[in-house]
């Protein structure tokens, strides 16, 4: 397991033992009746880090205005005036996303780090492909991980001169490739937490292909502490296939959803059953594996593995639990009683409570 330097961000700890899904808002920074609405928002789907632009001393008032109605840590997202960091620090902010570097000499820096030093404020150093510095492109000719990594590493030893290192790093690519290669490097070289995301990732559907793709290999690989799904999209909708990620990798919690693709052999509506299990489930607080199977080549093996399962036949199903082969029903019957035995287990799990 990576060794890691644990950095507490607002009431959460990024020590490695939980995965913390982050978004940022799109709202106008001078829109702060609706950067709260998209706030509130966003925690209500399970965001649990919220990031703002702050672009500029005006848009300081939204610190106070978005914390007065969450309950997640904020993160003023700022770019070269380190006293708009300075001001966030005073308001309240609860993380920094800052690069030492574009802010000015290494007083500014020491100010910035000094203020977050005396009021337990971690910062995020951000680096991505798209503004790379141009002594290291170059150097390296084009933006890659080791580019990439030097970069966000030189920043954090302007922190580490200023005696501060509560820090954590990203290193984001619209590469999917290239990003996986950079954070490998990065968890090798550093101690830092990692934010993981591939930047500019594209509309619901790429966005959502790559960032499986980047953000799951790392967290197979026991990289990454907290993670942000980016998408040309509303950001509740990232919330929800960040779930989705850690769910896949073994990191979530709730309905793990199983269901087979479907052959010439299903004598059933598998496709419209499958999406109205995984409709149903899909908030369930339960930590429990749900199959769908189509028929009883792999399907009687899959359900029986699962918490709960079904298995197609010709026009009907027969109903796992746990193991068990509980009864055959008609297909018209299936989602009823999939439900049931669900709600079923529901109530045992909090008679264990």
């Amino acid at each position: 397991m990576r060794k890691l330097h644990p950095v507490k961000v607002g009431n959460l700890t990024l020590d490695g033992r939980k995965i913390y899904i982050q978004s940022m808002l799109n709202v106008p920074a001078e829109d702060i009746e609706g950067s709260i609405r998209q706030a509130v928002c966003l925690e209500k789907a399970g965001c649990e880090i919220i990031r703002a632009s702050i672009p500029d001393m005006d848009a300081v008032r939204l610190i106070p205005a978005i914390k007065n109605r969450i309950s997640i840590p904020l993160v003023a997202d700022i770019h070269f005036d380190y006293k708009v960091a300075l001001e966030c620090a005073a308001a309240g902010v609860d993380k920094i996303r800052i690069n030492p570097g574009n802010i000015g000499g290494i007083d500014r820096v020491k100010a910035v780090a000094d203020c977050c030093r005396a009021k337990n404020i971690p910062i995020r150093i951000g680096v991505n492909s798209g503004s790379l510095e141009k002594e290291l492109l170059a150097k390296y000719g084009h933006p890659c991980a080791e580019a990439l990594v030097e970069s966000a590493l030189n920043h954090a030893s302007l922190l580490e001169k200023c005696d501060f290192e509560d820090i954590v790093i990203s290193i984001k690519s619209s590469d999917v490739k290239t990003m996986i290669e950079a954070y490998r490097l990065a968890a090798e070289r550093t101690e830092y937490p990692l934010h993981l995301g591939v930047t500019e990732a594209g509309t619901e559907r790429m966005g959502i292909i790559k960032s499986a793709v980047g953000i799951g290999s790392l967290l197979c690989d026991g990289i990454g502490e907290t993670i942000r799904v980016s998408l040309t999209e509303d950001p509740v909708r990232e919330i929800a296939a960040a779930k989705d990620i850690l769910m896949a990798v073994g990191k979530g919690h709730g309905v793990r959803f199983v269901s087979c693709p479907t052959c010439g052999r299903t004598k059933i509506d598998l496709v419209r059953l499958a999406a109205q299990v995984e409709n149903a489930v899909r908030d369930i607080p339960l930590d429990i594996t749900v199959a769908v199977m189509g028929c009883a080549v792999n399907g009687p093996g899959e359900a029986r593995e699962a918490d709960i399962g079904i298995a197609g036949g010709d026009g009907c199903a027969v109903i796992f639990r746990k193991g068990e082969l509980l009864r055959k029903v008609r297909e018209e019957e299936v989602l009823g009683e999939l439900l049931s035995e669900i709600d079923k287990l529901r109530r045992e799990d909090k008679n264990c409570l």
